[in-house]
């Protein structure tokens, strides 16, 4: 299929597709998938009015938890400032960071860090890709820092149950490590080869690319500078790690408060393969499924995914909601396909080609 006709038939096709993955990947919270063909072919795990009725006793730790979560938009903000390569202010950053939140959660696409990136660029005069830069060494910092704090959950008081993840533990620290290996990588030789290809005037494209990835990953070139930033980048993993641990702990799983870390390292990884269009099914399928492996029954795994979906979406769409308001954007203009999206978007090709300065 070629054209407009053609692309819009893709898109609905990849949307069809992902909202039957994400159906059947959140079933498996509440029931069990028959394939053997011997009776139905969905097993309830629970009795679902149980469920229901049971949901308000799970306040005593939901509001903590979406507390917990709301903290996670200052820490960023804090955070930022450590990867930028010139002093923002605390409630500039702190406003992007929300209104990316809020993009991310409330309106399809997943745009909250491309949004608050180019919104940056807009109001700093920083060249897009810097400040993409700058986002992205961020994430992953956090993903470090996680992989570090659910290393230490393996030798608190739940180590042995948790024994049943280091498979999937030493995998994610060899990602890591390598991902880490290859920023600091970019962030030392990609001017070096942009220099290079400027002197030998081959792939002016390529070149003005590294140029501006270069300084966008300048912090990765210190070794200082990346203890710092990684340091700050604990408290919006710690923040969540928390609120999970809590959940656990209130349904009644011994050490549960240190196996925060590994529910979050989970999602985290569930739902870092590129180009799976089912990110709220991966959600639950994941965290229900860590839940019961740690010992909670399948009604409080379920309660746990639900309710700590429900409010992590909550608490940061209504944080973000109230930086959106207080910057007088609209809602349209920051879907997928609204103006700040399209211009972002047009912004990224014209820093591809725009001359960059190389310095020698």
């Amino acid at each position: 299929m070629k054209g407009p006709a053609g692309r819009t038939y893709l898109k609905a096709l990849a949307v069809l597709v992902g909202v039957v993955l994400s159906a059947i990947l959140i079933s498996t919270a509440f029931f069990r998938w028959n394939l053997g063909g011997d009776g139905p072919l969905l097993i309830p795990r629970f009795s679902l009015g149980k469920f229901v009725h049971d949901l308000p006793g799970h306040l005593r730790w939901l509001i903590p938890f979406m507390l917990l979560s709301a903290s996670i938009i200052p820490f960023r903000a804090m955070q930022w400032q450590k990867t930028l390569g010139k002093p923002v202010p605390i409630r500039e950053r702190y406003h992007l960071v929300a209104i990316g939140a809020f993009t991310h959660n409330a309106l399809p696409g997943k745009l909250g860090d491309f949004i608050r990136s180019f919104l940056l660029s807009r109001t700093q005069r920083i060249p897009f890709l810097q400040s993409l830069g700058s986002v992205a060494v961020c994430k992953l910092l956090e993903f470090a820092a996680l992989m570090g704090l659910v290393a230490l959950s393996f030798v608190g008081p739940f180590g042995e149950t948790m024994a049943q993840f280091s498979g999937a533990l030493r995998a994610a620290v060899g990602v890591c490590v390598g991902l880490v290996v290859l920023v600091v990588l970019l962030a030392h030789y990609a001017l070096p080869l942009a220099r290079l290809l400027e002197r030998k005037k081959r792939l002016p494209r390529l070149q003005h690319l590294l140029g501006h990835v270069s300084e966008g990953l300048g912090t990765a070139r210190s070794f200082r500078g990346m203890a710092v930033a990684l340091l700050f980048s604990i408290p919006p993993v710690l923040a969540p790690a928390l609120g999970y641990g809590l959940g656990l702990h209130a349904l009644g799983i011994h050490g549960g408060v240190f196996a925060g870390t590994v529910i979050l390292g989970a999602i985290a990884l569930g739902q870092s393969f590129p180009g799976v269009p089912a990110g709220m099914g991966i959600y639950y399928f994941v965290t229900s499924w860590a839940a019961r492996n740690l010992g909670a029954s399948p009604e409080d795994a379920a309660a746990f995914a639900t309710l700590t979906h429900l409010g992590t979406v909550v608490s940061q769409v209504a944080v973000g909601a109230l930086s959106v308001r207080i910057r007088g954007i609209r809602l349209r203009d920051l879907r997928k396909g609204g103006s700040l999206a399209r211009e972002a978007a047009s912004h990224v090709a014209h820093e591809a080609v725009e001359p960059v300065h190389v310095p020698s």
